[in-house]
C-alpha cells in the first residue's frame, strides 16, 4: 500500500484542490452555515501563510492519514490518547492543579484515542513548515525534526524504565534556556492583570467589560446558560472541588473572536466568585461548544465513540487524561442538547512564541523539550489514568512497537515531516486559489 505522500503527489492540482474543498466543507459546513462571517475570517487567517493553513486544517491531515499505511500501529498503539492537532504552536505554560507552573501541550480540542505516530508526524511536518518560513536549509530541517523525534523516543524509554510518567513534568527546576524563560515570565502574570483587561468594578462589584467580541444576553439565554453552569458544577471531580463560596456567578456574556481552530463555535464567559469576597481573586470561566475531534473522523471504534456523551465531555475527559494535574475548574455541560467544555481563562497561560527563535541552534533545544512533552502526554493517558478503553501501559506498547528499529522510526518520521510540509505548501496555494475565487460553498 503506497504512503500518503505518494498518493497525494499522484493527483493533479485540480483533483487535490477538489479534495481540499470537499474535506473543509464536510468538516465545517454546519458551523459555516451558523456563522459564515467567522469562517471567512478563519480562512483569511489560514490564507496568510502555509503554517497558518496547516494549523487550521487538521481535518485535511486526517483525511490523508486514513489513506496512509502506519507500520507502527497495532492493536494497542492505534488507540493511544493523542493530542490530535499537534503542531509547534500548541505548546505553552499553565498552572497545574497543585499550583506548579508547567510547560506542556496546551490545547485539547482535538484530543482523541488514535495512532501515536499521528501526533509525531503532524508535529514533524509543522516543524518543517515553520523552519521553511525562517529560510532554514533542508539539511537543518532534517536535523531539527530528528532532534524532536529522538527526544520523544528517549523520553518514552525513560517512562518504561522508571514508571514516573505522572510525576514527570517540564517545570522551572527541570528546564533551562527558552522554556525556562517562558516559565519565569509566566510567574510575573497575575489574576488582577487578567481581570483588569476583561472586567470593570462598579458599585463595589465586578462585571465583564463590554466591547468588541462581547455580547450581552437576553433574559432567556442568560437563564439557559446559568442552568448549564449549574449542571457543569456536578461534573467537577470531588477531589478538585473548592468550598461553596467560590462558585457564585457574578456575570455572564456571549463571546466571539477565538483563534483559527475555534471559529464559529458558540461560547460564553462566566465571572464567578473567587476563594474569598475580595474582588482581586474573582475567576473567569470559558464555556465553549466542543468541536468534532479531527482524529475521530477516521477512528472507527464504536466503543470509543460511545464512551463520550458529547464533544464537550470528550474534550474535558481528554484533557484530564493527558494532563497529570488538570485545571480544577475543568468540566462539561450541555445547552439545547449540544456539548460544551468549561475551563478557567487562566492568567498563567503563556504560549510558546517562535518569533524570537530564528537559528537552528536556538530551535533545537526547544524541540528536544517538545519531544519530551509529547511523550509525557502520550504516556500519562493510559491504564493508570482511565482504563476504560486504554487498559495498558502506553510507554510499554510504543517501545514494543518500535523495538530495535529506533533509527528506522526516526528516519520515517523525518522523511514524512519534510515531504508532507511540501504538500502543505502546495495545498496552501490551492486553498487560497479556491477561497479567493469562490470555490468553497457556504461562505456567503
Amino acid at each position: 500500500m503506497p504512503g500518503v505522500v505518494d498518493v497525494v503527489r499522484g493527483r493533479n492540482p485540480e483533483q487535490r484542490q477538489a479534495k481540499i474543498v470537499e474535506v473543509l466543507v464536510e468538516a465545517f459546513s454546519e458551523l459555516m452555515g451558523a456563522d459564515p462571517k467567522a469562517f471567512r475570517h478563519k480562512f483569511r487567517k489560514m490564507a496568510v501563510e502555509p503554517f497558518a493553513f496547516y494549523r487550521g486544517s487538521a481535518c485535511l491531515f486526517y483525511a490523508d492519514m486514513e489513506r496512509d499505511e502506519d507500520r507502527w500501529a497495532n492493536e494497542k498503539t492505534s488507540r493511544v490518547w493523542i493530542q490530535g492537532d499537534l503542531h509547534a504552536e500548541n505548546f505553552g505554560t499553565y498552572m497545574d492543579g497543585s499550583g506548579v507552573f508547567i510547560f506542556d501541550v496546551n490545547d485539547f480540542d482535538e484530543a482523541y484515542p488514535g495512532h501515536f505516530a499521528w501526533d509525531v508526524k503532524r508535529l514533524a511536518a509543522s516543524v518543517a513548515l515553520l523552519a521553511w518560513t525562517k529560510a532554514i536549509s533542508d539539511a537543518d530541517i532534517v536535523r531539527l525534526i530528528e532532534t524532536y523525534v529522538r527526544a520523544y523516543v528517549q523520553q518514552v524509554r525513560y517512562f518504561v524504565d522508571s514508571d514516573r510518567d505522572h510525576a514527570y513534568s517540564l517545570r522551572l527546576d527541570t528546564t533551562d534556556g527558552e522554556i525556562q524563560r517562558i516559565l519565569l515570565a509566566t510567574k510575573l502574570s497575575t489574576r488582577v492583570e487578567l481581570l483588569g483587561k476583561t472586567t470593570v468594578v462598579e458599585d463595589y462589584e465586578r462585571r465583564f467589560r463590554r466591547g468588541p467580541g462581547v455580547r450581552d444576553l437576553g433574559d432567556a439565554e442568560y437563564a439557559k446558560v446559568q442552568a448549564a453552569y449549574d449542571a457543569y458544577l456536578k461534573t467537577i471531580p470531588e477531589s478538585k472541588r473548592f468550598r461553596s463560596l467560590t462558585y457564585a456567578v457574578k456575570d455572564i456574556v456571549g463571546r466571539k473572536g477565538f483563534g483559527i481552530g475555534s471559529a464559529g463555535l458558540p461560547a460564553y464567559n462566566i465571572l464567578v466568585e473567587g476563594a474569598t469576597e475580595a474582588l482581586e481573586n474573582d475567576v473567569v470561566l470559558s464555556m465553549k461548544q466542543g468541536n468534532v475531534a479531527a482524529p475521530s473522523r477516521i477512528v472507527h471504534d464504536e466503543k470509543i465513540r460511545k464512551h463520550f456523551k458529547h464533544h464537550g465531555h470528550r474534550t474535558a475527559v481528554s484533557q484530564r487524561a493527558l494532563q497529570a494535574h488538570a485545571d480544577p475548574w475543568l468540566g462539561y455541560t450541555e445547552i439545547d442538547g449540544v456539548g460544551f467544555v468549561v475551563s478557567e481563562l487562566s492568567p498563567y497561560v503563556n504560549d510558546l512564541d517562535w518569533a524570537g527563535l530564528s537559528e537552528p541552534d536556538e530551535i533545537a533545544p526547544v524541540l528536544d523539550y517538545l519531544g519530551r512533552a509529547t511523550a509525557k502526554v502520550h504516556c500519562v493517558g493510559d491504564a493508570d489514568s482511565d482504563p476504560t478503553f486504554i487498559d495498558f501501559q502506553t510507554e510499554d506498547a510504543i517501545i514494543e512497537a518500535i523495538g530495535g528499529r529506533e533509527d528506522e522510526f526516526v528516519r520515517e518520521m523525518v522523511d514524512f515531516g519534510a515531504a508532507y510540509a511540501e504538500i502543505a505548501r502546495d495545498d496552501h496555494r490551492l486553498f487560497v486559489d479556491a477561497f479567493r475565487n469562490g470555490l468553497i460553498p457556504g461562505l456567503q
